[in-house]
């Protein structure tokens, strides 16, 4: 027997300790030595603690930007899983696999567990006390801070932290932004992000936004396609068309999909409104001159896209009123993506959705605490600061742009030359590891703060068109490791650095939240008369604070002034496919890679665990001699990359696509070594009007490498047998099928 084995000696010395009999796990530290731990007794127990019985918590996820809002499940201290909120307008009391994954960020083995100084593990105040000598003598404009997304009293308490040190350098950054939807959508709506209507229509047409995997609020979406699908609906059961030339979840589920060449999507759309002219419906004089060039036999050729499919599907969507369209990933990743999603969205305004399927949303009272929301343009103008040598402290905060960033943009090389990186981090991703200073987070379900969605949903019923949310993310147990430190403490304690006499009554972030709700207790929805400590409890006890927003309007009209859609970028004859880098539903944008729940949760399309691989459609790969299975390499003018070939039908023939949020170099055992990182390889080419990167315009070449694989995947090696069983489908083979053409 090892000598850390638990053996029948030590299970008696533990029967001595006390009156309470208490068994140690058989996992990991098992001798008494090793593993001393205090025993707590069951004898008298909280209140609200029965063994066995569940208590439950209501706080808001982390996993994404969404902000649905949950119920954690707690037994005997610990958190065990997590429900949706059924009170809460944006996910209804359902939860998505990226969602019930968030246990695992809480429990993960490889969190950071103590400040790390130059990678040596310091106290709090000497990591405290470095950040306070690093910023004597530097001025406000030589400090930046990188964050991903924020709002709430973090960002409020964030936003009196800079004004502390005078500085005004906030770049906000999302490796995946609607960046270009919220440009486009404010020129056609007047609103960067209104609310859409699914549930309302009786035809969607999407142009690659994947609302069932990962766009915007897919939770939310996904409750009003399940609306939209019912045929006992008074409008009848709607009809799903999605254009787009890689599939995604939401394509296979569509009842038509269209695979267009990549980059025409604008095109294809006002093919579509010139169709709709000729078919009578009445044109605004600006728009029917800015389309009466885009004939569906021209648009046809352009994007591959047959002009009798153009001319059905302007039939369809006139005589199926209201519809919605709209403009996702796949139409904006381009040279030309905000005006691909302007000509999208003047179908809207064609079709007279705006108001029906399109409606405004409201915004909160408090511009305090309302979304920043991040962007890949706010991450070039810091680039180009650091390469400059502006900035000689560093923060970052909820974006890892050490692994995000293109290969071609040197961020690595420009973010070391600052003389002091502070990264606020739960893993070591590369990010961190780039940083002299490393702070350990609370996760999620360990820390407090409060959150305001961007896209705001809101219930049925007369007021809805000034609702507004804020939710309550709390403590759902105790943390795990005693010196990890929630944001806002953080921030309260560097604040305290700068202004001691100004925030000395607030011994953490939970009392000046406290503080700060209690003082605007009218205004979200008490009463002068009420009780504080019944109206905060009450409040945490429903996670979701209803709020009179500022209303927003929608315009029912459109210009077409602002529409000059120059035409698609042509290939390279060296690099004749056109990348794609798809966004999956578990994967993201690679912030939760080490979770490995969603590592093994299969691709829903191509069934792969475990790793990254390249979508190439089968007779593009029969021209190539490449076959399932083939170790290929990717190669742009940027760079290069090795991953496994699948073939799949599901993509147009002139391109290749790829899956983001694998190949870390860092993050943690399950993200570290796992895929390939396409982020890496993408060229430097950026969106004309608003300065994000274009993801879809790359272009590459593949090459075998001789090397081969059998694929790790769900469906099995060769995609499955029905030996013995019935057939239940037609089988054919992959390089035959056209999911393009109508069944």
């Amino acid at each position: 027997m090892k000598e850390n084995d638990f053996n029948r000696r030590d299970f008696l010395k533990v029967l001595g300790w006390g009156g309470t009999a208490v068994a140690l796990s058989g996992c990991g530290n098992t001798s008494i030595q090793d593993g001393q731990e205090i025993v707590t007794s069951y004898v008298t127990l909280p209140s609200y603690v029965i063994p066995s019985i569940a208590n439950y918590f209501n706080s808001t996820c982390a996993q994404c930007d969404a902000g649905c809002n949950i119920m954690g499940r707690v037994r005997e201290g610990r958190v065990l899983k997590a429900e949706g909120n059924p009170n809460s307008p944006i996910n209804r009391g359902k939860m998505c696999g990226l969602g019930q994954s968030g246990v695992q960020a809480h429990y993960n083995p490889d969190r950071i567990r103590q400040p790390l100084l130059k990678g040596q593990a310091v106290t709090w105040e000497a990591a405290l006390g470095a950040i306070n000598d690093k910023l004597n003598g530097v001025k406000g404009e030589q400090v930046a801070f990188l964050t991903g997304g924020m709002s709430g009293h973090v960002q409020a308490l964030f936003g009196n932290y800079m004004d502390a040190l005078g500085s005004k350098n906030h770049f906000s950054y999302e490796a995946i932004s609607p960046a270009v939807l919220r440009v486009a959508n404010k020129k056609a709506y007047g609103m960067a992000m209104p609310r859409y209507r699914i549930d309302k229509a009786r035809v969607v047409v999407s142009f690659g936004a994947d609302f069932l995997g990962a766009w915007v609020s897919p939770v939310n979406f996904a409750q009003q396609y399940a609306q939209f699908r019912k045929g006992t609906r008074p409008e009848g059961r709607g009809v799903l068309v999605q254009v787009e030339p890689k599939m995604t979840l939401t394509g296979a589920n569509a009842d038509s999909w269209i695979g267009i060449r990549p980059g025409t999507e604008g095109m294809l759309a006002l093919g579509v409104i010139n169709a709709l002219g000729s078919a009578g419906i009445k044109l605004p004089a600006d728009i029917a001159a800015a389309v009466k060039d885009y004939t569906p036999e021209r648009v046809g050729v352009n994007t591959g896209v047959p002009f009798e499919r153009i001319n059905k599907l302007a039939t369809l969507l006139k005589e199926r009123s209201p519809s919605l369209v709209l403009a996702g990933d796949a139409a904006e990743g381009y040279v030309n993506g905000s005006q691909n999603a302007l000509a999208i969205a003047m179908l809207n305004h064609v079709l007279g959705n705006v108001g029906k399927t399109v409606e405004a949303a409201a915004s909160v009272p408090f511009p305090q605490i309302a979304p920043t929301v991040g962007s890949r343009s706010s991450l070039n103008k810091l680039n180009d600061g650091l390469a400059a040598g502006k900035y000689k402290v560093v923060f970052s905060y909820g974006a890892n742009p050490v692994f995000s960033a293109p290969a071609a943009m040197k961020f690595k090389d420009n973010f070391v030359k600052a003389d002091f990186k502070v990264a606020f981090a739960q893993y070591l991703d590369e990010t961190a590891q780039a940083a002299d200073l490393v702070l350990p987070l609370d996760s999620a379900m360990e820390d407090w703060g409060t959150v305001v969605p961007e896209y705001m949903a809101a219930p049925e019923g007369s007021d809805a068109d000034t609702y507004a949310q804020m939710s309550f993310r709390q403590p759902l147990m105790q943390k795990l490791y005693p010196d990890t430190r929630g944001v806002g403490d953080i921030l309260l304690a560097l604040l305290k650095q700068r202004k001691a006499d100004e925030y000395k009554d607030f011994e953490d972030f939970y009392s000046y939240l406290h503080n700060a709700v209690l003082k605007n207790k009218v205004a979200l929805g008490g009463k002068t008369t009420d009780d504080d400590d019944i109206f905060w409890d009450e409040t945490l006890s429903k996670g979701i604070v209803p709020l009179k927003g500022v209303a927003g309007s929608v315009s029912a009209k459109m210009s077409a002034a602002d529409l000059k859609l120059s035409p698609a970028t042509g290939t390279d004859t060296n690099y004749p496919l056109r990348l794609i880098p798809a966004v999956s539903a578990s994967m993201r944008d690679g912030r939760n890679a080490n979770e490995p729940w969603l590592q093994e949760s299969p691709d829903p399309l191509t069934t792969v665990v475990w790793d990254s691989w390249v979508e190439i459609h089968p007779k593009t790969a029969a021209k190539l001699g490449i076959a399932e299975g083939d170790i290929v390499e990717v190669a742009s003018k940027s760079g290069s990359i090795k991953s496994q070939a699948y073939l799949f039908p599901g993509i147009h023939p002139d391109a290749v696509s790829v899956p983001v949020g694998y190949g870390h170099e860092g993050m943690g055992r399950y993200a570290k070594g796992v895929g390939a990182n396409v982020f890496s390889i993408l060229d430097p080419v950026f969106e004309q009007e608003t300065g994000e990167l274009a993801l879809n315009e790359t272009n590459v070449k593949i090459s075998k490498t001789g090397q081969r694989v059998i694929i790790v995947k769900e469906e099995g090696p060769l995609g499955g047998s029905q030996d013995g069983r019935p057939k239940i489908a037609v089988q054919v083979q992959a390089d035959k099928v056209d999911l393009s053409k109508e069944v």
